[in-house]
């Protein structure tokens, strides 16, 4: 697993031993990242059920202002810590080892970017898009990115959120929101 490209192009991150955690392939990383390319510059990224805190770290590498990593599991949020210190993008993030429901409720701020790849069939991907848009803490023309099986059928959202595309590679679907402007 590395970092595709950016300031930390070509970095080897760590990885979470075991089967509790499923990091996306690269395959469907460089497809996410062409999909919001032109979003990423300047933006406030979440991301949310961190693992190993790659979709974050690229969208950093790639010029993100700054990220938040939530991650409930204790050695998730060291691994995270130690692949940005061997990224060198520290400075621009916040790992945060808690509960996503929790952190989510008390916040307080808006995020124009938002990862969300829990473990799939949890009901967990469910649960946290409809928690962010009832708290509505994605910003005006703000993105959700969310990473699910192929088969998952998402919710639709309230307004001003919008179901974008959906894109599909094999097992893996990629589904996005946005958060649209008010009129």
């Amino acid at each position: 697993m590395r970092v595709i490209t950016g300031s930390a192009r070509g970095r080897k991150l760590g990885e979470l031993q075991g089967k509790d955690t499923r990091p996306t392939t690269d395959k469907v990383k460089e497809a996410l990242f062409s999909i919001i390319q032109f979003d990423i510059e300047g933006r406030k990224a979440l991301d949310l059920f961190a693992g190993t805190g790659q979709l974050g770290i690229e969208a950093l590498s790639r010029g993100a202002a700054e990220a938040v990593f939530v991650d409930l599991r204790k050695e998730a949020a060291v691994l995270v810590r130690d692949n940005l210190k061997r990224t060198g993008l520290e400075d621009r993030a916040q790992v945060v080892q808690g509960d996503y429901l929790a952190y989510l409720t008390r916040c307080g701020r808006r995020f124009d970017l938002i990862f969300l790849d829990p473990p799939y069939g949890t009901g967990l991907l469910e649960k946290a898009l409809e928690t962010v848009a009832a708290i509505d803490i994605l910003s005006e023309n703000g993105i959700m990115v969310c990473e699910s099986a192929s088969e998952a059928v998402l919710p639709q959202l309230p307004a001003p959120y919008e179901m974008g595309r959906e894109h599909r590679y094999g097992k893996i679907k990629l589904t996005l929101y946005h958060r649209r402007v008010a009129e």
